[in-house]
């Protein structure tokens, strides 16, 4: 299912492509830790990764043990996005990158904790987004749904196509004016916000990533009214006056925004009839459909059994 039916649906949809965001990572960490291991060669192994008085942990058994741990999980990942692209080749799949694009801005709208600013991870938020979309067009590919049910559908929940406009901010909260008259000096001097923040901030959270607190809109209940409306009033990079808050005061930085959106039918009618077809398969269908007509065999087995 994409992402632009997900708030009608629940986020299901939502934390599986965090949740492949998440395995990207373990699959870069498993890059660099192999490359590592190949370079050094059996030197490598032996390097003490960490010491606990007079003992050592060797590389070899920390790769050991995350191999005992993820090695299985990590390698279907791995799998399936082979798979998927193998299959979507073989029928002639594609997806626009209009499409990534769309489910992109809807999941930064969607998951306040998004990361925009490394460009890195969009990039890596962005290639599974395509792989989910191939694979949601692979299973529904000979499903037809007909245009007076995929009209009645987006009739019905045309708000579930709307992305509103969001503001990217960070903050600083300390608890007195004169705090924040302090920090607010130091910003016009020329000191780095998120360093003040890390610093300053008495909201642990937020403090810890520089301050970013993501996008939010004016349908977000976290934080206070005027957040949105100072967030309006600011050119990006620049930063507010101190505002009374209930944890003392904020000075906020607008670090981007999101202008407001409305999806024609015609912008999202496959991605409904995605969506009606996914809702009618059961068990869940996944990348493993397609494992025996991809020919797979892996180091646990050669059948979806073993998975």
């Amino acid at each position: 299912m994409s992402l632009l039916g997900m708030k009608g649906l629940g986020k299901k949809q939502l934390w599986m492509v965090i949740a492949g965001l998440i395995m990207l990572n373990c699959l870069t960490i498993a890059f660099f830790l192999t490359r590592a291991n190949v370079a050094g060669g059996e030197a490598a192994n032996d390097e003490a990764v960490a010491t606990v008085g007079k003992k050592s942990i060797l590389r070899q058994e920390w790769l050991n043990e995350l191999e005992s741990r993820y090695g299985k999980v990590v390698l279907k990942e791995m799998i399936d996005q082979k798979v998927v692209e193998e299959m979507a080749a073989k029928y002639k799949i594609k997806v626009s990158d209009q499409d990534v694009d769309r489910e992109f801005r809807m999941l930064q709208t969607t998951y306040n904790s998004f990361d925009s600013k490394n460009n890195q991870n969009e990039k890596k938020w962005k290639e599974q987004i395509r792989n989910t979309l191939l694979l949601e067009e692979l299973l529904t590919k000979d499903v037809k749904v007909s245009d007076k049910e995929l009209k009645s559908y987006y009739d019905k929940n045309k708000n579930l196509f709307n992305v509103p406009p969001a503001y990217h901010l960070s903050h600083i909260i300390v608890k007195t004016k004169k705090e924040a008259e302090k920090a607010a000096k130091e910003l016009a001097n020329g000191s780095s916000f998120s360093t003040l923040a890390m610093e300053r901030s008495v909201e642990e959270f937020s403090a810890n990533e520089g301050g970013d607190i993501g996008y939010i809109s004016e349908e977000d209940e976290r934080y206070p009214k005027q957040y949105i409306e100072t967030a309006k009033q600011l050119k990006k990079g620049a930063y507010s006056k101190p505002l009374k808050v209930k944890e003392g005061y904020a000075i906020l930085r607008l670090e981007g925004k999101i202008k407001e959106k409305k999806y024609l039918y015609d912008d999202v009618k496959e991605s409904i009839r995605r969506q009606i077809a996914l809702e009618q398969m059961k068990p869940p269908a996944s990348a493993t459909t397609f494992w025996d007509e991809a020919k797979v065999e892996w180091f646990y087995g050669n059948n979806k059994k073993s998975q």
